[in-house]
């Protein structure tokens, strides 16, 4: 269920929350990987999600099933964060913090993710490299996330955030045309 503007907003302050209680338990990555394996549990299992969401289940019993389920498997805080979503009525955004307490994780920890779109696929290798020269250029650690466009006939198109760095050849194709057109 997507999360709209104002849950993504609230999504994040509970994972700004959940961060934080994972570095006093030292461990941002094994917390990061807790939360996703249960938002993935609600995203495919169609019963959790069900169970999660009746209004017809008081919170207490929730609470009590998440703790029989995971008291033994996840740290106290852990699950006392997750029956705070219980008691707040937030458990349908539980996908969504995850989402966003991979975001927060990556920032910390300097780490871009890039969206390179490559006109055939690429080697391992070949996208290996591209990380490593996307790296080199922002300073940090790029993620190439690689997707395969055509269209663009040749070259990459990088984008990060807001940037995009566009060296395709149908871009510069573009550019030659407009200058020939002009005379320049």
């Amino acid at each position: 269920m997507p999360a709209g503007v104002q849950g993504e907003s609230v999504a994040r302050n509970y994972a700004e929350a959940l961060l934080a209680l994972a570095r006093k338990a030292n461990d941002p990555a094994g917390w990061g990987t807790m939360i996703r394996q249960v938002a993935d549990a609600v995203l495919t299992d169609a019963t959790l999600a069900q169970f999660l969401d009746s209004p017809r289940i008081a919170g207490e019993q929730k609470s009590a099933v998440l703790g029989k389920a995971l008291g033994d498997r996840v740290p106290q805080l852990f699950l006392r964060f997750l029956q705070q979503l219980v008691k707040n009525r937030r458990l349908s955004l539980i996908p969504t913090i995850a989402a966003e307490y991979e975001t927060l994780l990556d920032a910390s920890e300097g780490i871009v993710h890039a969206k390179v779109t490559l006109a055939k696929p690429a080697s391992e290798a070949e996208v290996g490299s591209i990380g490593a020269q996307l790296s080199r250029i922002v300073g940090k650690k790029v993620v190439p996330h690689v997707g395969i466009d055509p269209a663009i006939i040749g070259g990459v198109v990088v984008r990060m955030g807001d940037t995009v760095m566009d060296g395709s050849v149908r871009r510069k194709l573009s550019i030659l045309r407009r200058r020939m057109g002009t005379g320049r």
